[in-house]
């Protein structure tokens, strides 16, 4: 075995190792939408994943612990905004508090969806299916609409936002 392997069990006792060990898988960053009785409401999340292709299927999982979990449980419809480089503080704004709207343009979609203008990838959704996923909850959507824009992507890696390079 390479000197730098470490193996554990990811029992709460490793808690931090098994979050450390997460964090180095990269992810893009994503803004998921939607409203509420009492206006927008977004949250950061990059438990994002495509599920299928026919139908066009889309997962994520908010964490049950959050604020905004009961929100996004209730939505029907939201929107999964796929976050470039240059939105990055529209990642660290919604991840700290879920009205952040006033640091970005956007505007209402079919039913009442907020969208956020400039994003790389905007999955508008209808939820179909909510299971259980331990402290998180797992949403998958059927896609109703895409938009796309060219950019550079923002990645989330060690509990960090960064940018992406090709390897040599």
């Amino acid at each position: 075995m390479n000197a730098l392997t470490h193996s554990f069990d990811p029992s709460i006792e490793n808690d931090a190792a098994f979050r450390a060990a997460l964090g180095q898988f990269g992810t893009g960053v994503t803004v998921v939408t939607c409203q509420t009785q009492t206006g927008p409401i977004g949250i950061t999340a990059n438990s994002f994943a495509s599920v299928s292709l026919d139908p066009p299927l889309v997962l994520w999982a908010p964490a049950k612990a959050s604020a905004r979990y009961p929100f996004f449980m209730e939505a029907e419809h939201f929107a999964i905004h796929v976050i470039g480089a240059e939105q990055a503080h529209l990642g660290k704004a919604f991840a700290r508090e879920g009205d952040a709207f006033h640091d970005c343009d956007w505007s209402y979609g079919d039913r009442d969806v907020p969208l956020l203008g400039g994003c790389l990838s905007r999955f508008e959704c209808t939820r179909t299916a909510a299971h259980d996923g331990g402290d998180h909850s797992i949403i998958v959507a059927r896609v109703r609409r895409v938009t796309t824009n060219k950019g550079t992507p923002l990645i989330f890696f060690g509990g960090q936002f960064g940018g992406f390079t090709e390897p040599h």
